[in-house]
């Protein structure tokens, strides 16, 4: 982020007891962008927005525009928009690519990056698509299923939804909604898992499965396969008065854009990022992470970050023993 503001951060607490986790506590500390924007014109807030975002600034800076375009009144429907579609598969091929490697005790493939980089931004799937069979990428997949995870549980995930599908579950947005979102009361997942969970089975564990459904979708959008639903889906509605709502599927998952305008200027701004669904403090971590040994605490530090890895926030994250 930049004009000031900080970026945000998890914040992972850990307590002990008998030798085990006893509790873990999640929170996601993100930045009051409705403060910097509130009262501003409201052209010139949406030009600022995706400058105060380092990652998926296409997908924050689409998703204002919709939102402010529904605001006036236009409806957009359920569409991939190639721009945002180019950005998920940059950011997917960063996580496996650069990310991942370590995770898994190898050196990051900075080289072959850059390279699967380019075919994305010049459209050459077929190339991308080649370079996605590296065996080493295959490698990585069978260490996956190989390294220490846990049993994949039951988990609440998002269902994939229209910006006016969503007005019928969430009338209308506000803070509270913002840093704690539900899903039919519940603590739901969103991401490349929840998007594919109509056309993928789950893996053995549960950090395997959400690492494997981003290379999915990878390979989907290689292949020219890629569809609404997908990474790059968008779409808005007018939800009343001077109100616009913008939907957007991000890397991570669903970010969601609500304007409220005063004439020309923005009267209230509310943004649902994809990470806080996803270390939502009833959501997947905890529970990842609640009984685990807690006799080598270098151990429980190195599983933590795989946990996190699994769930790939958009901001740092930090732990803290208590």
């Amino acid at each position: 982020m930049s004009a000031g503001i900080d970026a945000g951060c998890v914040r992972l607490k850990l307590a002990v007891a008998n030798g085990k986790l006893a509790e873990a506590m999640v929170a996601s500390d993100r930045p009051a962008v409705a403060q910097v924007l509130r009262g501003r014109p409201a052209d010139d807030a949406i030009r600022l927005l995706p400058m105060l975002f380092a990652l998926c600034g296409r997908a924050q800076g689409r998703a204002a525009v919709l939102a402010l375009d529904a605001a006036r009144g236009v409806e957009c429907p359920l569409h991939l928009d190639a721009a945002i579609g180019q950005e998920v598969m940059r950011e997917h091929l960063w996580r496996w690519l650069l990310d991942l490697p370590p995770l898994l005790g190898k050196a990051p493939l900075q080289t072959e990056f850059v390279t699967a980089a380019g075919c994305i931004a010049g459209g050459r799937r077929g190339d991308l698509l080649t370079m996605l069979g590296d065996p080493r990428i295959e490698a990585m997949c069978r260490r996956l299923n190989e390294a220490e995870d846990i049993t994949a549980s039951r988990r609440t995930l998002l269902p994939g939804l229209s910006a006016r599908d969503s007005l019928a579950h969430w009338p209308q947005l506000d803070a509270g909604f913002c840093r704690t979102p539900h899903w039919q009361g519940q603590a739901a997942e969103t991401g490349a898992l929840a998007r594919r969970q109509a056309v993928s089975g789950p893996a053995a564990g549960a950090f395997a499965a959400r690492w494997l459904a981003r290379l999915e979708e990878l390979r989907e959008w290689a292949g020219g396969m890629e569809r609404v639903g997908a990474g790059g889906t968008a779409s808005a509605v007018p939800a009343g008065g001077q109100r616009g709502r913008a939907l957007v599927e991000t890397a991570r998952g669903l970010l969601m854009h609500e304007i409220v305008l005063d004439g020309g200027r923005i009267a209230d701004y509310f943004i649902v990022a994809p990470t806080e669904w996803n270390f939502h403090p009833q959501g997947p971590l905890p529970d990842w992470l609640n009984g685990y040994d807690a006799g080598e605490r270098q151990a429980v530090e190195t599983f933590a970050a795989r946990a996190v890895a699994a769930l790939d926030p958009c901001v740092r994250w930090e732990l803290e023993w208590l």
